[in-house]
């Protein structure tokens, strides 16, 4: 039984989300270095998809741009890097319009369908960005959500910033695997890990945006199935969502074998056209494939071997989607992909 249409809910945009759960040592640590007049060119805050890395950052980015003056009393006396809603900063950054903000992520190409990776040209703006002067005198910030779509030549163009910095300029990449972004960046930038959120957080964020209780019975069992991840959290709201992850989890866990019969199964429940139930399947394997990272980063064989497996996937998908190709042979590539990569 899905939800009824009124309780439907996605996960609103960081640019306008005000509120920030968990986090608070990450938050402390970046509204420190800026009271403290140590702040960095550029911040890399790395974690799992869904859990506030880009919300952390346009938080940022609208504390800086609201109180530009590091020695100012009300940053001084600041505990946290919050700014009224009301605020006209907050309000412009909300309505992607303010000129002090650039904004590199992935567009939609000239056939309206969304690229896979950032396009250059888009990277390229930050050179005349940072270029000119700031349009209010204070700074001038550049997100790039996320680091980790760009190609090598967009790595290379934002290098060329982070090498030669100008003056009151801060850059905040947000990253979803840290070991994806080239070490050439990483090294240039002050790392902020960011975990995923404790069930209690993750619920109170959930009920936030839904409206519904925190401790409403759905709210619990996708808090907890969400594994950390707000977005994923409120797409399991939906009991058939949270129904095919728990099935595809299963299959997941006794790779490398695998059971034909259950996989066939699995194909019949993401049949059809609707994106929904295919990119809640993905995420599901992302996730898993990115826990599997973390357990083992000593295993050099076996990290490549999930590396790619996790870049072949995620190809597939985004051909499956935009070609409408059938699900079941998609999900038994996936499996076939991830047996091979977890055999010893």
């Amino acid at each position: 039984m899905s939800r009824d249409d009124e309780d439907e809910a996605e996960t609103p945009h960081p640019r306008g989300t005000m509120a920030l759960f968990g986090h608070q040592a990450a938050e402390q640590a970046m509204l420190a270095a800026y009271c403290g007049g140590r702040v960095p060119h550029a911040f890399l805050v790395v974690g799992p998809k869904g859990i506030g890395k880009a919300t952390l950052a346009y938080r940022m980015a609208r504390f800086v741009l609201a109180h530009p003056d590091p020695v100012a009393a009300v940053v001084q006396g600041a505990a946290s890097l919050a700014v009224n809603p009301d605020h006209p900063v907050a309000r412009r950054v909300a309505a992607r319009a303010h000129g002090d903000l650039l904004v590199i992520e992935r567009t939609v190409n000239e056939r309206g369908v969304l690229r896979q990776q950032i396009a250059v040209d888009d990277v390229r703006r930050t050179v005349s960005f940072f270029g000119s002067t700031a349009g209010e005198g204070g700074w001038r910030i550049a997100i790039v959500d996320a680091v980790d779509e760009l190609n090598a030549s967009g790595a290379n163009a934002l290098l060329k910033i982070l090498e030669e910095p100008p003056q009151r300029a801060l850059l905040l990449l947000v990253s979803h695997s840290a070991a994806r972004v080239p070490a050439t960046l990483r090294s240039r930038c002050c790392m902020v890990r960011l975990r995923p959120l404790a069930e209690a957080d993750a619920a109170a964020a959930v009920a936030a945006v839904t409206g519904r209780a925190a401790d409403h019975p759905q709210v619990v069992a996708a808090a907890a199935a969400g594994e950390g991840s707000v977005a994923r959290a409120l797409a399991l709201l939906d009991e058939d969502a949270l129904e095919l992850r728990q099935r595809a989890v299963a299959l997941l866990d006794r790779l490398p074998a695998l059971n034909a019969d259950a996989l066939h199964a699995l194909g019949d429940a993401l049949a059809g056209t609707d994106p929904q139930p295919l990119a809640a399947f993905v995420d599901t394997v992302n996730a898993w494939l990115s826990q599997r990272v973390e357990a083992a980063p000593e295993e050099i064989g076996r990290l490549a071997r999930l590396a790619d497996a996790w870049e072949r996937i995620n190809q597939s998908a985004r051909d499956a989607e935009i070609y409408n190709l059938e699900r079941k042979p998609f999900v038994f590539g996936v499996f076939g992909l991830l047996a091979e990569a977890t055999r010893d």
